[in-house]
């Protein structure tokens, strides 16, 4: 993809910037330079020859850090822009990480091709280090870990060389990445979760390092009792593999997130059958068809683009786009979609829309973009860490001028001992715990309730949710038409009926044919196969049953076979009026009765929905199928809002409308077509038995396919978020008390400052603390509730108290 004309680039990060919204800008040499943040200007501001160099080499200083960017998938332009989820208007050439918060970039551009390079390399750094940071803590804690051996008496002196050793890989390798985005974001002064890594890392590792290798540079003030020196080489090598852990969980969310985008663009045939001006037929590649061109389309193969059938009649799967399992007949003039399923008629097709223009290819760039607009929930800890950060290192500074200034002799190594103390015990081990710790409990207590969570994200933004938008097959229903009613005509009986129609019907592949079939043998209808078999486009299938004629079908099948169908006619309206679909039957030319096929509600959808609105959501039902149908499935269900006909494009409209207006919106579907607004709500919820692609687009799948889980996701996130909160009070209390001892306040009292060892201690209970807070959500009261509350309402649903629109 092209970059925009009006932009131009950042010299220093080489970013695309569009001047008109630049955040910075400078003057040089007579031109104007335009910047995407005042870092980037200021960096230029004090160098700028060193920039313009760069750039002209086509080099970037702070983008990639200090590896080269890897190169885009194989399927996507040399030139394609890559933007940062958390911040849009980070845009580059080619792939990398975001200076500002440190994420991997993402092609604006939705691939078939999955790029998977950075979840390979951060899996294999874990894979190292894990094992190397196991081994270093048995060796630095082994007293405490295996009692009764004596580790550090058996290494002696060794002891520190050996830890040095083990922690060297784990440090330069496998924490190697996150320590570049650490110093990334210090150079860019955009403090976020990386720059509490490095600082914390660096500062353990390198006093560590020096402990070692020259363990006379120590005054007293560092010693323990026996003259030795802390080492921290194991907080430094655990905090790089805790951090790699979650680095590789949302990286293999992000990998399944995009499996949706793939999934939707392998929907699309890769190659069309194009007839030519002579009549004869080519196969060529979907990407040479041009709009005006014919296209033949063979029974059972996939539209190849959006036009318009010119010949031919036959009946088209539109589930992808409507969700209804119905195939809708097609004949000449009628539109026709990208990705659709043709029935068992042939079709020649004008071209109208192609390649990126389809809807199919405007779907998945819905989607696509509205995954992109998501912003993680790890964002609140870098807005936290962006005061947090500066703050202590602030407060390490002032602890050492203090110190140096005013403190009794040795001053400096008084106050080398205030600063890294101050340091130390502020290392990001229970901030970076904080959010992580709780994310993981929640998840595995929502798995064993039948929940799955893609991502943190959702569990703290469900909570928030006012609005619930609900697609109606196969969430609201059951998703496959079923045989609801035989209603016989005089003189016929109602297995009669059934048995000439399922025997007509068992030689069709339609969805209404299979639903006739399975209700008479759910019956115990006997029937017989038809022989002259005939399928009339548009109107519905003749043939002979037992020695009988038979026909089924709508009436303009009864009117041209001279049927007098008026004395049924009432009875399939009001049918129609509740949304079934009614067929009619006739035995040698006489009319034998009506069919009812129906996709039956949910046995439990009224009494989820009645919970839900206890939990105080408004339910919109958002729908493909007709307006006379979804308005009886809403009034049987009292839902608030109904929007019927809705195309995936209606479907994503309708969510930004209702987020326009401040509401918070999730979305629950099972199709493909609600895969664009599932993506676009705050939280997307996919029904267990719908299709990979909704599932792929949705933060939160229900695997019972229930929609009663949707009020235990609600108490799970209502409990995790308060979960988190005070995991973070934890975790910055200790800071806040310790970081002043560490600094040394109490020292007119005591006499004596706060060993780093000790410094360590605090920093290590304050992990603790957390960890043993998040372990509580197990075991969550409001959890245990919600699931009660679930088991006496399907007590009800299936006793005699059930509502009577769920009977």
């Amino acid at each position: 993809m092209s970059t925009n004309t009006t932009t131009v680039i950042d010299p220093v990060c080489g970013m695309t910037v569009d001047p008109a919204t630049a955040r910075a800008s400078a003057e040089h040499d007579g031109r104007t330079f335009h910047f995407c943040c005042e870092g980037c200007r200021d960096l230029f501001a004090a160098e700028p020859a060193k920039y313009l160099a760069a750039a002209a080499d086509g080099e970037s200083s702070c983008c990639h850090g200090d590896r080269p960017a890897p190169p885009p998938p194989e399927d996507l332009p040399k030139d394609t822009v890559y933007t940062c989820p958390m911040h849009p208007e980070v845009r580059q050439i080619g792939p990398g990480t975001c200076p500002d918060c440190g994420m991997a970039l993402e092609p604006d551009l939705p691939s078939a091709e999955e790029d998977d390079s950075e979840l390979r390399d951060f899996t294999r750094r874990l894979w190292i280090g894990g094992p190397l940071a196991l081994a270093l803590v048995v060796v630095a804690m082994g007293d405490m870990v295996l009692p009764g051996a004596p580790i550090h008496e058996g290494l002696g002196a060794a002891r520190g060389w050996i830890e040095l050793v083990l922690a060297l890989p784990v440090v330069a390798y496998s924490g190697w990445p996150l320590l570049v985005r650490g110093v990334a974001s210090i150079r860019r002064m955009k403090p976020n979760m990386f720059t509490l890594i490095a600082i914390g890392v660096g500062v353990a590792f390198a006093h560590s390092v020096v402990a070692v290798a020259a363990p006379g540079l120590f005054p007293k003030g560092f010693r323990d009792a026996q003259g030795q020196v802390g080492l921290y080489f194991e907080a430094a090598a655990v905090i790089i593999v805790l951090v790699l852990v979650g680095q590789v969980l949302e990286l293999r969310a992000r990998s399944r997130t995009g499996a949706a985008v793939r999934e939707l663009i392998g929907l699309a045939p890769s190659t069309a059958r194009r007839e030519g001006p002579d009549g004869e037929v080519e196969e060529v590649p979907l990407d040479q068809v041009r709009v005006g061109d014919l296209l033949r389309v063979r029974p059972g193969e996939k539209l190849p683009v959006d036009g318009h059938v010119v010949r031919g009649r036959s009946s088209v799967d539109e589930s992808m786009l409507t969700g209804e399992p119905i195939p809708i007949d097609k004949g000449e003039g009628d539109e026709v979609s990208a990705g659709t399923v043709n029935g068992t008629g042939a079709l020649t097709v004008k071209a109208a829309s192609v390649g990126a223009d389809t809807l199919l290819s405007r779907i998945v760039q819905m989607v696509a973009a509205a995954q992109r607009s998501r912003a993680p929930v790890q964002g609140l800890v870098d807005r936290v860490s962006a005061v947090f950060v500066p703050a202590v290192v602030a407060a390490a500074v002032i602890a050492f001028a203090v110190w140096a200034t005013f403190g009794p002799e040795p001053r400096l190594a008084y106050a080398l001992v205030a600063a890294v103390s101050v340091l130390i015990i502020a290392c990001p081990c229970a901030l970076g715990l904080a959010t992580p710790m709780s994310i993981m409990v929640a998840t595995g207590r929502a798995a064993r309730m039948g929940l799955l969570f893609k991502d943190a994200e959702a569990i703290e933004t469900l909570r928030q949710v006012d609005v619930l938008v609900v697609d109606k097959t196969g969430t609201l229903t059951e998703g496959a038409p079923r045989l609801v009613a035989v209603e016989p005509a005089a003189g016929f009986d109602e297995d009669a009926a059934l048995a000439a129609a399922a025997g007509l019907e068992g030689e069709s592949e339609h969805p209404l044919a299979h639903a006739i079939v399975q209700g008479a043998q759910e019956r115990g209808v006997a029937f017989e196969a038809a022989t002259d078999f005939d399928s009339v486009t548009g109107q519905g299938v003749v043939g002979s049953v037992s020695g009988r004629d038979v026909a089924l079908g709508n009436e303009a099948l009864m009117d041209a076979r001279g049927v007098d169908v008026s004395a049924l006619v009432a009875g399939a309206e009001r049918r129609r009026g509740d949304g079934e679909t009614v067929v009619f039957v006739a035995i040698d030319g006489r009319a034998a009765g009506t069919l009812a096929v129906a996709d039956p509600i949910r046995t439990e959808a009224a009494a989820a929905i009645a919970d839900l609105h206890a939990d105080g959501l408004r339910i919109v039902m958002l729908t493909g199928d007709a307006r006379r149908t979804a308005d009886a499935v809403a009034k049987r269900l009292r839902i608030d809002e109904v929007v019927a006909d809705a195309r995936p494009d209606d479907k994503l409209r309708e969510v930004e409308r209702l987020q326009a207006d401040g509401h918070k919106v999730a979305m629950a579907g099972d199709g493909i077509n609600d895969a664009p607004a599932l993506a676009a709500a705050e939280v997307g919820i996919a029904m267990g038995t719908g299709t990979d692609v909704a599932m792929e687009s949705a933060a939160l799948t229900l695997v019972r396919g229930d929609l009663h889980g949707i009020v235990r996701a609600r108490a799970l996130s209502r409990a995790t978020v308060r979960n988190i909160r005070q995991n973070l009070v934890f975790a910055f209390g200790y800071n806040a008390l310790g970081v002043p001892i560490a600094a040394g306040v109490l020292y007119p009292l005591t006499g004596s400052l706060l060993s780093p060892m000790l410094a360590a201690a605090a920093m290590s209970l304050s992990s603790v603390s957390v960890i043993g807070n998040a372990l509580r959500l197990r075991t969550s009261g409001a959890l245990e509730e919600a699931d009660a509350s679930h088991g006496s309402e399907r007590s009800r649903a299936d006793g005699h108290d059930k509502p009577r629109s769920a009977r």
